[in-house]
C-alpha cells in the first residue's frame, strides 16, 4: 500500500481526535465535539493556518462517532483490524514493504468493503458507493433546542420563531468555501471521486483520498469571509411550524437546519423539543382531554342540563339524576386534534360542597336531613 494513503478507518482513532473514551456516551461525544468545534473553528482562529484542518478532522470524527450505526461499524472494523488486518507479520519488521497482509477471518469480506463505500472487486463499485454516502458521512452536527407554547397554541397549531447560534452556511460563498465567482475544482489525486484505490493482490480496496479527505474537491481560491471553511458562526432565526395537537415533549425535526458541515457536505438536522404550558381548565391523556365539572348536590341528585366548555365553545351535558361524584362522561370528538380527527373529552363530575351556608340554606338542608329515610352507611353494620 502507498505510504501516503491514509487508511482512516483502520489507523485513525476518532475517539482520540475528540478526546473521549471508547465507551463514551452519545451525549459525551456530542459535548466534546461542540467544545472542540467552537475552539478550532476558523472564524475563532484568525491567522492560524492549521485551524481549518483541525476543524475538518474534528468534523470527520464526529461524522462517524456521532452516528450510532456508523460508530458501531467503525468499532467493528477497528476490532477486526487489530486481530487480522494491518498488524505486523512475522519478524520485527512486519511484512515486506510495510504492506498489509489479509488473512482468513470469520466474516464476509464484502461486508468490510461496504464500510469503505464499495465491494471487493474494483474501484468503480467503491467510488459509486462512497459518492452516495460522502455528504452524509461528513455532514454537520445535529442541534437540539426547546421551545414553549401555550395550551391553546398547541391545540390549534402555530408557527414559532426560534433563534439558533452556531456554524451556518457562509452568506458570502453559500457554503462552497470558494470565493464568489469561483468554484471548487475536482481533486487531482482522486479525480473528484473522493476515493483512491489500493491494490491488494486479487482485489482492490477503496480508501478516502488523503489530499481532499474524501470530499473530492479542492478549493484553490478560498472565500474571504469563511476562509474556505464554508461556514460562519452566526445567529439564525428559523420559523418552526407546530402542528395542531402537539404533545408536551414532542420532537420536531427540521432536516438540514443544524450545523453546517465542511464544504461539499450537508448540514445536520435541527430537533426542536416542544414544551406545552399546562391549562387551567383542561388536562390531557394521550389524544383525550380531561375536565373536572363541578356540580351541586341538587344537580347530582335531581339531574340537570349543565354547560361544559370545549376547545370550540361550550355545549350542554345532560347529568342524570343520582349522578355520583367522580362519574365520567365521554364526549366523542371533543378532544385534542390528531390529524383530521380528534380525541374525546372526558368530563368527570365533582359534587361541590359549599364551605359556608346561609341561614336559609342550613334550614333547608336540616329539613332534607330529617326527611331522609335511609342512611348511606347502612351497609357498614354501624348505627
Amino acid at each position: 500500500m502507498a505510504d501516503d494513503v491514509r487508511r482512516e478507518w483502520f489507523e485513525k482513532d476518532y475517539y482520540q481526535v475528540l478526546g473521549v473514551a471508547k465507551n463514551a456516551s452519545a451525549a459525551e461525544i456530542k459535548k466534546a465535539y461542540r467544545k472542540l468545534a467552537q475552539q478550532h473553528h476558523p472564524d475563532a482562529n484568525a491567522g492560524k493556518s492549521d485551524a481549518e484542518e483541525r476543524f475538518k478532522e474534528i468534523s470527520s470524527a464526529y461524522g462517524v462517532l456521532g452516528d450510532e450505526e456508523k460508530r458501531k461499524r467503525y468499532d467493528e472494523v477497528r476490532e477486526r483490524g487489530a486481530t487480522g488486518f494491518g498488524g505486523p507479520g512475522p519478524g520485527a519488521g512486519g511484512w515486506p514493504g510495510g504492506g498489509v497482509r489479509y488473512e482468513e477471518v470469520p466474516f464476509d469480506l464484502d461486508d468490510l468493503m461496504g464500510m469503505f463505500g464499495g465491494r471487493a472487486g474494483g474501484r468503480d463499485g467503491a467510488a459509486r458507493g462512497r459518492a452516495g454516502s460522502r455528504a452524509e458521512a461528513h455532514r454537520g452536527a445535529d442541534l437540539e433546542t426547546d421551545l414553549t407554547v401555550s395550551f391553546d397554541d398547541a391545540m390549534s397549531g402555530t408557527t414559532v420563531p426560534v433563534k439558533i447560534t452556531g456554524p451556518a452556511p457562509c452568506r458570502t460563498c453559500h457554503g462552497t468555501g470558494a470565493r464568489p465567482g469561483t468554484s471548487p475544482v475536482a481533486c487531482p489525486r482522486c479525480g473528484g471521486s473522493g476515493d483512491v484505490a489500493v491494490n491488494q493482490g486479487f482485489f482492490s480496496m477503496s480508501q478516502p483520498c488523503p489530499e481532499c479527505r474524501g470530499t473530492g474537491r479542492r478549493i484553490e481560491d478560498p472565500c474571504p469571509t469563511c476562509r474556505g471553511a464554508g461556514a460562519e458562526r452566526r445567529t439564525r432565526t428559523l420559523q418552526v411550524k407546530i402542528p395542531a395537537g402537539v404533545r408536551d415533549g414532542a420532537r420536531i425535526r427540521l432536516k438540514g437546519r443544524g450545523e453546517s458541515g465542511p464544504p461539499g457536505s450537508g448540514s445536520g438536522d435541527l430537533f426542536v423539543r416542544v414544551r406545552v404550558r399546562p391549562d387551567e381548565v383542561f388536562g390531557r391523556k394521550g389524544d383525550d382531554l380531561t375536565l373536572e365539572l363541578p356540580i351541586t348536590y341538587s344537580e347530582a341528585a335531581l339531574g340537570a342540563q349543565v354547560k361544559v366548555p370545549t376547545l370550540n365553545g361550550s355545549l350542554t351535558l345532560k347529568v342524570p339524576a343520582g349522578t355520583p361524584s367522580g362519574k365520567t362522561f365521554r364526549l366523542k370528538g371533543k378532544g385534542a386534534p390528531r390529524g383530521k380527527a380528534h380525541g374525546d373529552l372526558l368530563v368527570t363530575t365533582v359534587v361541590d360542597v359549599p364551605g359556608k351556608l346561609s341561614k336559609e340554606e342550613k334550614q333547608l338542608l336540616k329539613q332534607l336531613q330529617d326527611a331522609q329515610a335511609r342512611s348511606p352507611r347502612e351497609g357498614l353494620g354501624v348505627s
